[in-house]
C-alpha cells in the first residue's frame, strides 16, 4: 500500500499516469456497458 501512496502522491508523473490508467478503464467500462445496453434493447429487423 505504501508503494501506491508514494506513486500517487510522490510526484506529478505518478499521479498523471494513474489518472490516465483510471480514465482508460472508465472509458472501457462505459463503452462495454453501452454496447451491452444497445444489444439488449435492440429490435430485430423485419
Amino acid at each position: 500500500m505504501d508503494f501506491w501512496m508514494d506513486l500517487l502522491f510522490g510526484n506529478a508523473v505518478g499521479l498523471s499516469s494513474m489518472i490516465v490508467i483510471f480514465g482508460a478503464l472508465g472509458l472501457m467500462l462505459f463503452f462495454a456497458g453501452y454496447f451491452v445496453y444497445k444489444v439488449t434493447t435492440s429490435t430485430t429487423p423485419h
